[in-house]
């Protein structure tokens, strides 16, 4: 997150946060759009969708939520996905 307010600051933004969550608002969503085009179309959907929350979390909290809990998400299949691998080569 800190990348994407340097780079903001680095434009100018630094001082106008409205206008500031404004363009990431605007940036973010339509990556996030795109991944979701992307997810109907061929297309790597589901790696664009999390780069645009990264950008939106820059500025959003209800962004940076969506991603914490992805996370865990991810994780949790982790653990099952390798108890199920294990217990399979055990057959």
């Amino acid at each position: 997150m800190r990348w994407m307010r340097k780079a903001l600051d680095s434009i100018g933004l630094k001082d106008w946060p409205v206008t500031r969550k404004i363009v990431v608002g605007v940036i973010g969503g339509t990556i996030v759009a795109i991944g979701i085009v992307l997810l109907v179309t061929p297309g790597p959907g589901t790696i664009v969708i999390p780069i645009g929350l990264l950008v939106l979390a820059s500025e959003f909290a209800w962004a940076r939520w969506l991603l914490r809990r992805g996370k865990r998400i991810l994780r949790k299949t982790k653990t099952k996905l390798e108890r199920a691998a294990g217990s399979a080569r055990e057959s």
